[in-house]
């Protein structure tokens, strides 16, 4: 990989993280689009610590009040009953669905996943299931509705993001509208969520980064510190824009993608694999 490839690369890793769009998706479609060699799950997974460091300063007073609440909570049973405190366990409890499937399918999700047609699939797919969440979801939630039952289910919908081209923040968003959240309650459930989901899939995947072809360490350092910029910028704008917009153009915009990324596969102009 050169400098050039991962400095796009990086750029459109902060830009689609948090957008609705698919950012795995996009890692493969624009390599393709260029030419260039698919950088890999590895890849994907390492530069969503970027993102996920602008998460955590973005939301760091959040954070920092769920954390503490938590801990204290182990010891002091009055404290239990408190939002911050369960919003401790929900999180977990929304991480396990992911966590289990991330391990079980990893070989699959790092090689058949991957094809275009797979994402070109899943982008039309889950634009149109963005639109049915948007269509029917009441939007009378907060963030401070959030329960069991919605965290797990949110986190089950969160599991599908393995394949490149649902999107995470798509899923986890669309699962909330479902629920009945407001988009933004949605939004930022699903920002913190995305915490512990890509922490450990950076982890577990960060020795490939060295292995055989890969982008290489410097690359994909470059690439990492650009999605962190950009994706700090775009969790701000996305959470004002989603207070007073639907989702609408993010859902044309999947369909659009799908179809022409389909499209040029059926023309020989990109390869699937």
């Amino acid at each position: 990989m050169s400098f050039v490839e991962a400095v796009v690369l990086g750029i459109v890793q902060g830009l689609t993280e948090f957008l609705p769009i698919s950012s795995s998706g996009h890692l493969r479609i624009v390599p393709a689009l260029f030419g260039w060699e698919d950088p890999g799950a590895a890849f994907t997974a390492v530069t969503q610590l970027g993102t996920v460091a602008a998460v955590v300063i973005y939301f760091w007073r959040d954070l920092w009040r769920i954390t503490t609440t938590w801990v204290r909570s182990l010891f002091d049973p009055s404290l239990r009953g408190e939002l911050d405190a369960r919003m401790g366990w929900y999180l977990i409890l929304a991480t396990i669905p992911i966590g289990i499937c991330g391990l079980a399918f990893k070989d699959q999700i790092e090689s058949g996943a991957r094809d275009l047609r797979i994402v070109g699939t899943t982008l039309i797919v889950l634009g149109l299931v963005l639109y049915a969440a948007e269509r029917v979801g009441t939007r009378e939630r907060t963030i401070h509705d959030v329960d069991t039952r919605s965290a797990f289910g949110i986190g089950l919908a969160q599991a599908m993001a393995l394949v490149p081209g649902v999107s995470r923040s798509g899923a986890t968003i669309s699962a909330g509208l479902f629920m009945g959240f407001t988009r933004e309650g949605a939004a930022r459930f699903s920002f913190l969520l995305s915490i512990p989901a890509v922490v450990l899939s950076g982890v577990v995947t960060a020795p490939d980064i060295t292995a055989g072809d890969g982008p290489g360490v410097a690359e994909t350092v470059v690439a990492t510190a650009l999605a962190f910029v950009v994706g700090y910028a775009a969790i701000a704008w996305f959470l004002k824009y989603l207070t007073s917009h639907s989702t609408a153009v993010f859902v044309i915009y999947r369909i659009a993608l799908g179809a022409l990324v389909l499209a040029l596969l059926a023309g020989g102009v990109i390869d699937a694999r």
